[in-house]
């Protein structure tokens, strides 16, 4: 059974999406935000702190892009993945890795600089500026569906998680508001993926049950 440790609308929403995407069985583990503050225990678990946390078997992960390439890999074959014989399979990994290292990196200073710090260390200048960043990162999802409904290889795959969840990160610190056209409607049309909504429901199904209070969203 694939145990993951997920934190309400953490980045560990990918591998959730993920696996409810391909149907697997798995166990959802939730932890109060940020789990190295307020679940000390999960240190033993995870040295890092972080989320997420994806145990299977001997195998234990760290990274939400690339838990769902793992998963798309060793429980596949899945449609969600593109194979080095495609075309797209560099668009694929590109986006795969873009996702994270581009896009996410600066909404976490975003994040973390207009609600985690205490009010006497929070930088609106720091917020700004790297708002700004992600927004002119972003430009290359607003061009890449100007005339697609997908990022690549004209289906929906992993790609598609990874980076809409940084989509739904930025609408959750109040980004969304400056989404171009594209983005704005790619983003609408994610949200009504049965899939998206199997992992938001779950979300919120293990935190009541786990006793876990969703984060507090600006």
């Amino acid at each position: 059974m694939i145990t993951l440790y997920h934190c309400d609308g953490a980045r560990s929403f990918r591998p959730l999406w993920m696996l409810e995407e391909m149907g697997l069985p798995y166990e959802l583990k939730m932890l109060p935000f940020p789990p190295r503050v307020f679940a000390k225990d999960y240190l033993g678990i995870n040295p890092l702190g972080t989320i997420p946390f994806m145990v299977d078997g001997e195998t234990k992960m760290t990274e939400s892009s690339g838990i769902c390439h793992y998963l798309g890999i060793k429980h596949g074959p899945t449609p969600l993945m593109v194979g080095p014989e495609d075309p797209a399979y560099g668009a694929f990994l590109n986006w795969m890795y873009f996702s994270d290292a581009t896009l996410t990196f600066p909404q976490t200073l975003v994040l973390r600089y207009t609600q985690l710090e205490p009010e006497e260390r929070r930088n609106p200048q720091v917020a700004t500026d790297y708002a700004k960043w992600f927004l002119g990162r972003l430009r290359a999802v607003e061009a890449a569906t100007a005339n697609a409904e997908t990022l690549c290889a004209g289906r929906f795959t992993a790609a598609d998680i990874v980076i809409g969840y940084a989509l739904r990160l930025a609408d959750s610190i109040g980004l969304a508001k400056d989404f171009g056209p594209n983005v704005a409607a790619y983003w609408a049309r994610l949200q009504q993926r049965d899939g998206f909504r199997r992992a938001v429901a779950a979300e919120q199904k293990a935190g009541v049950e786990q006793n876990v209070a969703p984060r507090v969203r600006a």
